[in-house]
């Protein structure tokens, strides 16, 4: 009976620090007439494990989860306490390890500035254009990175910065990450370098990485094509 039909396993997408779903506009469209698609904001809480505890609550029994940047942050603390919920995995520019103390110092004048009124300056400050490889499409890409962290608005920053400064280092629980996992980032990330990637891909059994040429910190934006590719390889690798 058509009730018994195996149906897609969900495709849930955690958007990076400061920005929405706008950014998986391509991977939508590319795979929402295959499967459910879900993008979840990064709200409800100033860590990332009540960010995590409230996603848990809205997502389906089972799904393929991929994040970005501080989703990717979020997506390995969602392996962390629900890995029987998790069939497959994608970190898209994501470090496992927590901040060092200067980078948690550092997040402070840029969390003064944003209650002060100056979040346009504290959004260019903490992605700045040579996060993004060169090209054409830098500026466009940048502006409508500032455009969405202006529409979240200051309160959202703060929070999300905080999370970050807190997050717990998931090194052991990449270490125990036993679904298909894919490790993906931008050759020109100076946020996320290719090589803390190569660590991040290291730590995981079943990982594959892949490095997207002519992309910087947020390749699905700068070269939606290639990324889709990437995960429709990943999809389609079976699950246990």
């Amino acid at each position: 009976p058509y009730d018994q039909q195996p149906c897609r396993e969900p495709l849930v997408l955690l958007p990076g620090m400061m920005c929405d779903g706008r950014i998986f506009d391509a991977q939508v469209r590319s795979f929402s007439g295959s499967m459910p698609v879900m993008v979840l904001p990064l709200a409800g809480g100033d860590t990332v494990e009540k960010i995590a505890a409230r996603m848990l609550a809205h997502l389906p029994p089972r799904f393929s989860l991929a994040g970005v940047s501080m989703g990717g942050i979020l997506a390995m603390e969602l392996l962390r306490r629900a890995p029987d919920r998790i069939s497959r995995l994608c970190i898209m520019g994501a470090s496992p390890l927590a901040e060092t103390p200067d980078q948690a110092a550092d997040r402070e004048p840029q969390i003064v500035a944003a209650r002060a009124g100056r979040l346009e300056d504290v959004l260019r400050e903490t992605m700045p254009m040579e996060a993004f490889a060169p090209g054409p499409l830098r500026l466009e890409v940048h502006n409508m990175f500032c455009r969405m962290g202006l529409e979240l608005g200051p309160e959202m920053y703060v929070a999300q910065a905080r999370a970050l400064q807190r997050r717990p280092d998931q090194q052991s629980t990449m270490r125990r990450a036993h679904v298909p996992t894919l490790v993906l980032g931008g050759e020109h990330d100076t946020i996320v370098p290719p090589a803390k990637l190569d660590l991040l891909a290291q730590l995981i059994p079943e990982a594959r990485l892949k490095i997207v040429p002519e992309a910087g910190h947020l390749p699905v934006l700068e070269q939606p094509d290639a990324v889709n590719r990437a995960l429709l390889h990943w999809l389609a690798v079976p699950v246990s």
